[in-house]
């Protein structure tokens, strides 16, 4: 078990041939409303219209925003087309190059840098940094998740705020199913999921059926609880954590279908 989940995530065929069905046309759909959600929980006062002591003053120059774990650039494309300055960061070299050529169709300006999330790290730099659809949690060793949310920390201006938008542990228990099976962009798709050491982990076994051809990837996901990323954002250093259960600010509650937690330092 531990070899699996020191190795998968470094299989880039594993992202390059499940993308397409981990990423279908419905949830890019969502791209425009996490953008705006991104851009709410960030308390950015681009328009001036509000006087709440938490938003930030109207900024001088476009804010500057980390895209970690970015793929293949839907998110960060969109937060270019609303004014940011956008960072992109991926381990994935065909994911980034993709994402360059579409910024670059599309003229925009986005940095898109290779590497490795752990070890990425711009002191002071960003307005806000995003790690979003349920990239946060697969490394075997807890300390490279802490490290991540500590770099984040590092990265960020004071009044600056890092995001994580993940699957929370009381929903994976709320909505486990051991096995299940869709049709999706062509691909007849086949999953089976297991709790691991008393829910730390959700094993996943992942089966792609196409024209006679057979893929399958096993992997895990560290699960976290609302309150153990809470405690993990103010050991960082964050001076405020708030929880939500979506992009809207209602409460992470027994109804929500997501977790977002946001630091603010």
């Amino acid at each position: 078990m531990q070899k699996e989940k020191a190795q998968w995530f470094k299989d880039i065929e594993f992202w390059e041939n499940f993308a397409p069905v981990m990423f279908d046309a419905a949830h890019w759909a969502e791209v425009p409303v996490v953008t705006d959600g991104v851009t709410r929980l960030a308390r950015f006062n681009l328009y001036g219209e509000t006087s709440s002591e938490e938003w930030h003053e109207p900024l001088s120059s476009a804010p500057k925003i980390l895209d970690l774990c970015c793929g293949t650039g839907r998110i960060s494309a969109e937060l270019a087309r609303s004014g940011f300055s956008v960072t992109g960061v991926d381990f994935t070299e065909s994911f980034l190059n993709t994402a360059i050529e579409d910024a670059q169709h599309e003229n925009l300006d986005i940095e898109y840098i290779l590497a490795d999330a752990r070890e990425f790290i711009r002191p002071g730099y960003f307005d806000t940094i995003v790690n979003l659809y349920i990239s946060f949690g697969y490394f075997p060793d807890l300390k490279d998740d802490i490290k991540i949310v500590s770099n984040a920390y590092k990265s960020l201006k004071t009044g600056g705020s890092f995001m994580i938008e993940t699957m929370g542990k009381e929903t994976a228990v709320r909505d486990f199913v051991e096995c299940e099976w869709f049709e999706r962009d062509g691909y007849t798709v086949l999953t089976e999921y297991e709790p691991l050491d008393a829910w730390t982990f959700l094993r996943n076994r992942w089966i792609l059926l196409k024209d006679n051809k057979r893929i399958e990837k096993n992997f895990a996901q560290r699960l976290y609880a609302a309150s153990e990323l809470r405690t993990m954002f103010i050991e960082a250093g964050f001076s405020k954590v708030e929880i939500y259960g979506d992009w809207d600010e209602n409460p992470y509650d027994q109804y929500s279908k997501r977790l977002i937690v946001i630091g603010r330092k």
